[in-house]
């Protein structure tokens, strides 16, 4: 059995949320270097991310999977960027993920600083 890459992502989280997506279709799938980025988060983007991976006889129905846009399934009673009526504006994934690179970034800055 050979497996392939169908889609890489920046946050274990991300990766495990595709996965449920193609289990919940019959389509098993693996979440690779999620614990290796979970403890060094920094070498992500030079690993290639969390990758998840498929069997290679599953590969097209599962790009396929993943690419649908199912944004219709959202309640609409809810405005973009909510997770409620009560919550307030939610900031996207992708800003919280590049502002917390940014502090952890000036973090090992400031103690290489400090240190020497």
């Amino acid at each position: 059995m050979s497996w392939v890459t169908v889609a890489r992502y920046s946050l274990p989280v991300e990766a495990h949320m595709a996965r449920a997506r193609l289990d919940s279709e019959g389509i098993e799938a693996v979440v690779v270097d999620e614990h290796t980025i979970g403890m060094q988060w920094l070498f992500s983007d030079a690993m290639g991310g969390v990758r998840l991976q498929v069997e290679e006889a599953q590969e097209d129905r599962a790009r396929a999977i993943l690419e649908e846009d199912r944004s219709d399934l959202v309640d609409e009673s809810i405005a973009p960027g909510q997770a409620s009526r009560d919550c307030g504006e939610v900031p996207p994934l992708s800003r919280l993920v590049e502002t917390r690179r940014r502090q952890g970034f000036f973090m090992a800055f400031l103690f290489w600083f400090i240190g020497s």
